[in-house]
């Protein structure tokens, strides 16, 4: 088997897991960071002994297995046992709150529940009557069982793997459930865990497929068996479950996990350390540490006289690029970023100093790939072109100047969305396009430039998705709170809310009053929201929001509101 044809010779995606298990069988695979290591064999090992308390506690091909828990080895080990099954994987960030996982539980149908350490302690089984068991994810022990044959299982389960192993458990013992139909459904990923706003995305394995087709054909000559990669992105989200683990783990590589927040300094030393071959990020993770170790270099008087003569400014810039690549272990391939708007200052200043970074573009819904270039051939301000197998179209009159729909089709499109056929119809139309719901326009080499989100959806420093309808839902429930628009600045989230003036007229509240009862209301809706989820502040917004015909909040005119 040659690598290249890799994906080309099996037809289904868990035998690519198998097959990279089998021929990586010695090497390092997974690193919690500053903790142990697991080689392959040791991934292997835990699944097959997952898939033995999977079999005698009798789940089937189909049932649903959430996961709710940090990035870890343990984690991974569990997803990878849960698909190699034939089971639908759930993903639940580990960062929502409790009601959230405890709705998505429900929804999804899953009968089982895997959580970490922070979930284990915030959980509430009996909001969860469906489900059969939980497992803590650090040793897949239980925390709760509901039938004596998965308790009997877990119990025994040393037992019943010497049973079926007597001797040694080899690679020749691999045989997992091998998917056929390209239409089965693989993950059911929800883009929020809210009740009214939740959507389960439906991702068949020929999505998981696409994904990883794509992945090898543009980066498969440059990763590596053995090559060192960093978990920074939730797995919980397809971008870094697919671009962080997957692809790197079906090449061989040996991927570290950000066990704990992965701020600024923890990301630094990781990269540092392990020097990674390829980073997958978000846009703030890159410009907080631009901003913070290399703007302040280049803000040096004499540093800034240089830049600005001919000839030797190439030569500045040749070093400035130098010490950025440095910056983030200096052995990467490239750079991509994805998943929101990346600041043009950041983008003008690597492009100055050239260096190896690429914008893409994706969505849940289609596992996530939509767009992408190489660094070399990449246009800035685009997020490339369409990705392997995938169709993109701008709906607008003119697509290279007026921006318009991107819609998209291929085999990375979702089935749709669990138990929501009316969403559904909304987003696929009756051709099999997805509507994103983003504009953009499109130039005459099939570049695409993102213009705007019409489906307002921002994005947490770590990768996580936040939808300000859910929080303004909330926010309007709240005394004296008429309107409100949640925005984005930098990091931080603003809440802008149009005080009921009328209430506050008979009460004969004062501005003084209503700042104080706004920063109450500040205090009280942080108290329910996910961590990534809470406001910095709320400003008050004497006007009330401008509207459409359809009264919809024009978000747009306040995503700059001073």
């Amino acid at each position: 088997m040659t690598k290249y044809g890799f994906m080309e010779e099996y037809s289904s995606f868990n035998q690519y897991i198998q097959q990279s298990i089998i021929d990586n069988w010695d090497r390092d695979a997974l690193t919690d960071f500053k903790g142990a290591t697991l080689q392959y064999h040791d991934v292997a090992r835990k699944i097959e002994k997952l898939h033995i308390m999977f079999e005698n506690s009798g789940v089937k091909r189909g049932d649903k297995i959430a996961l709710a828990g940090r990035n870890s080895a343990a984690w991974a080990a569990a997803f990878l046992a849960a698909i190699t099954y034939g089971a639908v994987v759930v993903p639940i960030l580990h960062e929502f709150t409790a009601d959230q996982m405890h709705n998505i539980v429900n929804h999804s149908d899953s009968k089982l529940l895997f959580v970490g350490d922070v979930v284990a302690t915030e959980i509430d089984a009996t909001k969860m009557p469906g489900l059969e068991g939980i497992i803590y994810i650090p040793d897949y022990s239980l925390i709760l069982s509901r039938t004596d044959k998965l308790t009997y299982a877990r119990e025994h389960l040393n037992e019943l793997f010497g049973k079926k192993y007597p001797k040694f458990f080899r690679k020749e013992h691999i045989n997992y459930y091998l998917d056929r139909e390209p239409d089965e459904l693989a993950l059911i990923n929800y883009t929020s865990g809210t009740t009214g706003f939740s959507k389960g995305v439906m991702l068949p394995y020929r999505s998981l497929m696409g994904n990883m087709r794509f992945a090898f054909e543009v980066l498969g000559k440059e990763i590596n068996p053995g090559d060192n990669v960093i978990s920074i992105l939730p797995m919980a989200h397809m971008y870094g479950l697919s671009f962080e683990f997957l692809y790197e783990f079906l090449s061989g590589c040996h991927i570290f996990y950000l066990t704990r927040v992965p701020s600024p300094a923890i990301i630094a030393q990781a990269f540092a350390e392990v020097k990674p071959k390829i980073i997958v990020s978000v846009p703030l993770i890159i410009e907080k540490i631009i901003k913070k170790k290399v703007f302040p270099k280049i803000q040096d008087t004499k540093i800034r006289l240089l830049l600005k003569m001919p000839g030797i400014n190439k030569k500045i810039f040749a070093k400035i690029c130098d010490q950025v690549t440095e910056a983030f272990g200096g052995k990467f391939y490239e750079i991509i970023i994805g998943g929101a708007a990346f600041s043009q200052e950041v983008e003008t200043f690597l492009q100055q100093i050239d260096f190896k970074y690429t914008v893409g573009y994706g969505a849940t819904e289609c596992g996530p790939i939509i767009c992408y270039s190489d660094y070399k051939e990449f246009v800035p301000g685009s997020c490339g072109k369409a990705a392997l197998g995938m169709q993109v179209k701008i709906v607008s009159t003119d697509p290279q100047n007026v921006p318009g729909e991107i819609i998209v089709k291929g085999p990375n499109v979702m089935l749709g969305y669990y138990k929501n056929d009316e969403a559904t119809k909304q987003t696929i139309d009756e051709d099999g396009w997805m509507h994103t719901g983003d504009l953009g326009t499109m130039d005459g080499n099939g570049n695409v430039f993102i213009k705007g989100r019409s489906k307002n959806m921002l994005l947490g420093s770590s990768g996580q998705n936040i939808y300000p309808e859910e929080i303004e839902d909330r926010l309007n429930s709240l005394s004296m709170v008429s309107e409100s628009v949640v925005i984005q600045d930098g990091d931080k989230l603003i809440g802008l809310v149009h005080p009921d003036y009328d209430a506050a007229k008979q009460m004969a509240f004062n501005n003084d009053d209503l700042t104080n009862i706004m920063e109450e209301n500040r205090k009280l809706i942080n108290a329910i929201l996910p961590a990534y989820c809470r406001l910095s502040s709320i400003r008050i917004h004497e006007e009330e929001f401008a509207k459409t015909p359809k009264r919809s909040i024009k978000r747009y005119l306040y995503t700059n509101a001073e």
